[in-house]
């Protein structure tokens, strides 16, 4: 089961949007309002996609954060992609289709930010 917490209305209660090509991705402005509203550990690397990392006190936990993230875009339909392994977790999140950033980027590191491992 996914734990979401926090009663503040945001990005992470949006839907992510399909993306079918065809857009330009954000440019920096853009980018750098959606961010303000992501927990400060996200970071912009080239402007093209947002990386952040987790620690854990074990593997057990960092498997449990990728699994119930993982959960996520499942239900999102856009998918982050992961480095993980013992204590630490590193999500990295672009839209593959423009190679760069979109709402929905966002919208997935802002439902990131609201797992819970217990």
């Amino acid at each position: 089961m996914i734990v979401i917490c926090g009663d503040k209305m945001g990005l992470h209660e949006s839907k992510c949007v399909p993306c079918e090509g065809g857009i330009p991705p954000m440019k920096e402005l853009e980018i750098n309002e959606f961010l303000s509203e992501l927990n400060s550990n996200w970071v912009v690397v080239d402007n093209k996609r947002l990386e952040r990392e987790w620690e854990f006190e074990n593997f057990v936990h960092a498997l449990d954060f990728v699994n119930k993230t993982g959960e996520i875009c499942e239900e999102e339909g856009h998918h982050a992609n992961y480095e993980f392994g013992w204590g630490k977790v590193k999500v990295l999140i672009w839209t593959h289709k423009i190679d760069g950033l979109t709402k929905s980027d966002f919208v997935l590191a802002a439902k990131f930010d609201k797992v819970e491992i217990s």
